[in-house]
């Protein structure tokens, strides 16, 4: 079954909490902090796979977890990291978080860290210092990221072949290439895309069969909308037409304009224009309806008879030069994708941690504290130990935020957020 989107809940582990813990050995009456570091939540990584071609799979396992980090032990034992977990999916998904584009699979083997693991909170081994002997204070580890994300495959082909319904795209695609799609003598008979590798001479061309488009599609009509997207990554678009038609130029309009109500840069991409159905019309029906045609366009038109072998070797030749071409002109065009090697991959930003922050007061009285170091303490502090709440309260005074707490007014019992954590100003 093929399935070209696909919604997925993505969440990256948590990190393991720190240790409170203290050297109890027999000729050692005072032993220090030993509390270990919590490990590191495991990532969620994809994986470009060339021998997947739908995103099926996600249907039934909508979620995609990894492991969390262990906790940290006594005797300055660290917690183990948790796993990573990889996911394959099909070269050509794009993955798209809150209408931003988080990464690009465009090659077999890409990989891209999605959602990162939380970090493992410190033990109280780190807190100890000349003033601080017994520190009872452990961080508890980060959350790992996670959001909702949409998948969306679309093809990766050399050739996009698009037209009306039942104009003998299927038919080509099964005479040129090893595809074997459902051909039958009626409209919509391609209910998903097809793709077919076809050898021409020493090259060799991976062309994609488009469900058949209608007037209105670009709106939800009809069968081909759902599909449109996978005409964007197709190097040339082969446009082909039913030369029984009575009005070829027409419905060549047509589907043109779908292509750009969809995008604009779709209509800019190379194009050749093909007569289907040649063995059925004589010589001169055929020059006619070339006539016609090279009025609304400039394009290469061919005529075929797909059934006869008519024409397609010089058509693939020509696809082949224009696909050419066009990688060639794509090689030379400057991209602001970051690049891994030369793989264009979108790459996550890191976290703000700054020393910036502000304070805000609610209308509700809470005072809330936003700041990329501030909250990442927040984030990291146990709110069920007095220690490490009381920690949080020092870090406060030194970034600065307890006086600007002062001076709005804040009493010792108000309510102070930070990260989603409320508690009191001072006890």
């Amino acid at each position: 079954m093929f399935v070209d989107t696909a919604k997925v809940f993505i969440e990256a582990g948590k990190g393991g909490d720190g240790a409170v813990s203290f050297r109890h050995e027999i000729y050692v009456p005072k032993g220090g902090p030993d509390g270990g570091d919590g490990g590191r939540g495991g990532n969620v990584i994809l994986r470009a796979a060339k021998e997947l071609n739908t995103l099926l799979d996600f249907r039934y396992q909508p979620e995609l977890k990894a492991r969390p980090g262990k906790a940290g032990g006594k005797q300055n034992m660290a917690g183990k990291s948790g796993e990573n977990i990889t996911v394959k999916v099909p070269v050509g998904t794009v993955v798209v978080r809150d209408g931003e584009v988080l990464a690009d699979f465009i090659e077999d083997g890409q990989e891209v860290t999605i959602a990162k693991g939380g970090g493992g909170g410190f033990g109280n081994a780190h807190f100890k210092s000349s003033v601080r002997q017994t520190p009872r204070i452990a961080e508890v580890g980060e959350p790992g990221e996670k959001f909702e994300a949409e998948l969306e495959l679309k093809l990766l082909a050399d050739v996009g072949l698009v037209g009306l319904p039942n104009a003998g795209k299927s038919t080509f695609l099964s005479v040129v290439s090893n595809a074997r799609p459902e051909i039958a003598d009626y409209e919509f008979t391609t209910l998903t895309p097809n793709l077919g590798v076809a050898d021409i001479d020493e090259s060799s061309l991976l062309i994609a069969d488009i469900p058949g488009l209608i007037e209105g599609a670009s709106e939800g009509k009809g069968l081909g909308y759902q599909f449109l997207r996978h005409v964007e990554r197709t190097s040339v678009i082969l446009h082909l037409i039913d030369s029984l038609s009575s009005d070829v130029a027409g419905d060549y309009l047509k589907i043109r304009a779908e292509l750009e109500k969809y995008s604009a840069d779709l209509v800019k991409r190379p194009e050749i224009v093909a007569l289907t159905k040649a063995d059925a019309v004589d010589d001169e029906i055929i020059a006619m309806q070339s006539t016609d045609l090279s009025k609304v366009t400039s394009s290469q038109v061919f005529a075929i008879s797909s059934s006869a072998h008519r024409g397609t070797t010089e058509l693939l030749r020509a696809l082949v030069k224009s696909v050419k071409t066009a990688r060639e002109q794509r090689a030379n065009e400057s991209t602001e994708v970051v690049t891994e090697g030369d793989v264009p991959v979108i790459t996550l930003t890191d976290k703000d941690y700054s020393n910036a922050w502000e304070v805000l007061r609610r209308e509700d009285g809470v005072f809330e504290v936003k700041g990329g170091k501030i909250e990442r303490f927040a984030v990291r502090t146990d709110f069920a130990n007095v220690h490490s709440v009381n920690r949080l309260r020092d870090i406060m005074k030194k970034l600065g935020v307890a006086a600007e707490l002062n001076r709005l007014s804040a009493e010792p019992e108000s309510i102070v957020e930070i990260a989603g954590k409320q508690f009191t100003f001072f006890e």
